[in-house]
């Protein structure tokens, strides 16, 4: 098993890094600006379904392809990019998120799930991030195997993400409520631009 002061030590790391605002916290407070607090948490856990897959790469040496080749982290980062520039012009193309009826809200949560797992898997700095993170705190003389440990450790990360970027979520849903009873019903432009902005900042981004 884990040792306890690892544990510890790795909560607090991850608690550091997961509250620090990134891709995935501007994804999350822009669909809960735009969509209320429900749609914040299911990005949330969309988000964290596309983790797990990042988890299982860096168990299973996956993330190694991306950081040894160029050509493997330029084709993932682009197909990135082009799906959130795809999702923001959508979005400003699309009618305002208020006036979407009850009939469609399931499947429209449905959407935000699937759009928010191909928006985690398609960035390859979370794999290298997970490549380069979940091993320091791995201890090889541990009678758990390596992969055994990551995998221990991503599902703590996850938990700890879930629980901070749902809060996240919260304060972002409340906010866009007290938008939408001014009556700045401009959901669909906030949206528009954060995934805009983040697909061209993800397509500028070095390795």
């Amino acid at each position: 098993m884990i040792d306890n002061d690892t544990l510890v030590v790795f909560v607090l790391a991850a608690l550091v890094l997961l509250i620090t605002p990134g891709p995935a916290v501007i994804y999350i407070v822009a669909r809960s600006l735009s969509q209320g607090t429900l749609a914040g948490f299911i990005a949330t856990l969309g988000m964290h379904v596309g983790t797990l897959v990042h988890v299982a790469a860096a168990a299973y040496g996956v993330s190694r392809l991306l950081m040894a080749s160029a050509l493997a982290f330029n084709i993932v980062k682009y197909l990135g990019a082009a799906y959130l520039i795809y999702l923001g012009v959508r979005s400003f193309l699309s009618k305002n998120e208020a006036v979407i009826s009850k009939s469609r809200t399931r499947k429209h949560l449905l959407i935000i799930f699937r759009e928010s797992i191909v928006v985690n898997v398609l960035n390859p700095k979370t794999a290298l991030f997970f490549f380069a993170f979940l091993p320091q705190f791995v201890d090889t003389t541990n009678e758990m195997s390596v992969s055994m440990q990551i995998w221990v450790l991503g599902l703590i990360f996850i938990l700890v993400g879930i629980v901070s970027d749902g809060l996240y979520a919260v304060f972002a849903g409340a906010l866009g409520d007290r938008f939408k009873q001014a009556g700045l019903h401009y959901g669909k432009y906030i949206t528009g631009t954060v995934f805009t902005s983040l697909g061209v900042a993800t397509a500028l981004a070095r390795r």
